[in-house]
C-alpha cells in the first residue's frame, strides 16, 4: 500500500508542557534537533502562553533560537493571543497554532473564556498571519469527552472545527484531550465534522490515557484521516484536564502505521534515540 500518513510531532510542546521538573533549554534544543533528523515535516516546538500558567514553556524563544533548523521542516508554536503571536514572530516560527474547545467547561478552565469568546480572540491573529502568509493550524479540544461537561456533542465539534477552518486555519487537529474516546465515539464525531469540512484538512490528536489511541487512529484511518499528532516517548498530557495521562507515543504510532502498510517517511532508529531522550526527561 505505502500510502503516506504524516505524524505531526508535538512532544517538545504538548509533551513537555505538563512535566513538573524543570527541563533545561539545552535538553529541549537537543530533543528538537534529534527529531529534525528523524524526518518530520512539522514539529511543534514552543508555546507563547502565560509562563505563570505553563512555566515549562517560559523559555520558548530561547529554544527556537537554539535549534538547528533543517530545510523542509516547519517549526511551530502555540499562540493564544496577539502578544503570543508577536512573540512567536520574533522567534521566527514557521507556523503558529490557535486552540479552541468543543466544550464550554473546558474552555473556561483552560483560557477563562467561552468558546465564542475564544474564537473571537483568534480573529486578529488569523488576519495578521494571513497578511504575511504565515500558516495557522487550529486545535479543537475535548472532541468526545470533557472532564467538566461529560460527553461532547459531535455537532458542536463540527461547528467549532468548521469555524476555525473558515477563518483560515489550513488544518484542524481534533483532540481527545481526556483520552477516553473509543473508536465508535471517534467515528461519530468524524462523520459529523466531515460534513462541514474536507477530511484532508483534519488531523487526529488522541491521548492514550485509556490505552485506546491506536484503535482510535485505526477508526480515523478508515474515515480518511491521514495526519496524526503524537509525542515522542509518550510525553505529556494537559495541565487543564485532570486525569489526562499523556499523548500517544510517536514511536508506537509510527511502528503501528508501518505494520499496516502505510509510509511514515521517518527514520525509526533516530526516532528511537529521540524517544530515549524524551523518556529521560519525564518527571
Amino acid at each position: 500500500m505505502n500510502e503516506h500518513v504524516e505524524i505531526y510531532e508535538v512532544g517538545p510542546r504538548d509533551g513537555l508542557q505538563n512535566e513538573q521538573q524543570e527541563i533545561s533549554t539545552i535538553d529541549k534544543v537537543a530533543l528538537v534537533d534529534c527529531l529534525s533528523r528523524a524526518g518530520f515535516s512539522r514539529i511543534e516546538v514552543a508555546s507563547f502562553v502565560n509562563p505563570k500558567k505553563v512555566p515549562q514553556m517560559a523559555d520558548s524563544a530561547a529554544v527556537l533560537a537554539g535549534i538547528t533548523r533543517k530545510p523542509g521542516v516547519r517549526y511551530a508554536a502555540l499562540t493564544p493571543n496577539m502578544r503570543g503571536y508577536d512573540d512567536a514572530l520574533g522567534a521566527k516560527v514557521d507556523e503558529i497554532a490557535v486552540f479552541a474547545s468543543a466544550s464550554e467547561g473546558f474552555s473556561q478552565a483552560n483560557i477563562d473564556a467561552s468558546i465564542e469568546e475564544s474564537i473571537a480572540r483568534f480573529e486578529p491573529i488569523l488576519t495578521a498571519a494571513r497578511h504575511i502568509d504565515l500558516p495557522v493550524r487550529g486545535y479543537v479540544s475535548c472532541v468526545t469527552d470533557c472532564p467538566y461537561d461529560g460527553p461532547t456533542d459531535p455537532d458542536k465539534v463540527a461547528e467549532v472545527a468548521d469555524k476555525l477552518f473558515s477563518m483560515g486555519c489550513y488544518e484542524v487537529s481534533l483532540g481527545d484531550t481526556l483520552g477516553q474516546a473509543r473508536p465508535d465515539s471517534i467515528a461519530r464525531m468524524l462523520i459529523k465534522v466531515r460534513e462541514r469540512m474536507p477530511v484532508t484538512r483534519l488531523a487526529g490528536h488522541y491521548h492514550d490515557t485509556a490505552g485506546r489511541a491506536l484503535e482510535n487512529i485505526d477508526a480515523s484511518l478508515s474515515l480518511g484521516v491521514r495526519v496524526f499528532d503524537a509525542a515522542v516517548g509518550g510525553l505529556g498530557g494537559c495541565p487543564f484536564a485532570p486525569g489526562a495521562a499523556g499523548n500517544v507515543a510517536t514511536e508506537s504510532v509510527a511502528a503501528h502505521l508501518e505494520r499496516l502498510g502505510y509510509a511514515t517517511r521517518l527514520d525509526m532508529d533516530v526516532l528511537e534515540q529521540a524517544a530515549d531522550m524524551a523518556r529521560a526527561m519525564r518527571s
